[in-house]
């Protein structure tokens, strides 16, 4: 992952609105911004399986 150079360092705060605006997803970690792969409907059906039958095992 690549941190966003333009935004590096925010607080929490800033962060929230930053994200509020951004077209994209990110997410925050020490202060630094990363984007974030975006999903297909395929991928979260799938995902949504495999939660439901580790869930139903467990």
């Amino acid at each position: 992952m690549i941190a966003l150079s333009k935004y590096n360092n925010l607080t929490p705060e800033e962060y929230l609105q930053f994200e509020e605006k951004s077209p994209i997803k990110h997410e925050y970690i020490d202060g630094q911004i990363y984007a974030m792969a975006g999903t297909t409907d395929t991928h979260n059906i799938v995902a949504g399986n495999i939660y439901t039958i580790v869930r139903n095992h467990l």
